[in-house]
């Protein structure tokens, strides 16, 4: 399986991502409507956006995590790497991954598809917020692959909570595989 080159324009979606608690047998997790509740997009969305480093697992034949800087843009998180990277060769021939927060007391772990961005529009946006976040010129990079994680799950949970506040956010619309 290659990775395709795609071009993302995403616009925000209305209505936002449907939540609910996920699967977790014998963690003791609450039913929605019990403990803090489920967090609100805008919890996962504020530690996507604010976080420092975030850590993307891939897989080919073993797996493969290594931390990364990044940007949540678009409703997507986005990160280059070098194209002999293992990461980049793993996505080469598995796309799916996992991309995780820095920080576990508020943890957001999102599943996705990354895909390479080919719009040098985006491109130049995704560098200027890069700059702005990092105080890094990604410019002498250009050279080097982007890729765009879409969401199609995200897991939240807070440690103040984990037991009534874990929260899992599906995507309408957009396909997963396997179950969590």
């Amino acid at each position: 399986m290659t990775s395709r080159i795609v071009t993302l324009r995403q616009t925000a979606d209305p209505l936002g991502p449907r939540s609910s608690r996920p699967h977790m047998p014998g963690y003791g997790i609450l039913p929605p409507e019990k403990g803090s509740g489920l967090l609100p997009w805008k919890w996962a969305e504020q530690r996507l956006k604010n976080s420092h480093t975030y850590w993307v697992a891939t897989t080919s034949v073993r797996p493969h995590v290594m931390p990364v800087w990044g940007v949540w843009m678009n409703n997507a998180f986005w990160f280059s790497t070098g194209k002999r990277s293992r990461k980049a060769r793993n996505l080469k021939s598995n796309p799916h991954c996992a991309v995780a927060c820095e920080r576990a007391r508020g943890q957001v772990v999102l599943e996705g598809a990354a895909r390479l961005n080919s719009d040098r529009k985006l491109w130049k946006e995704f560098a200027a917020l890069y700059k702005r976040k990092y105080d890094f010129d990604i410019s002498a990079m250009q050279a080097e692959p982007v890729y765009v994680v879409t969401p199609e799950v995200v897991f939240g949970l807070s440690e103040e909570d984990f037991v009534g506040s874990a929260t899992r956010w599906s995507f309408p619309g957009r396909k997963r595989s396997g179950k969590a």
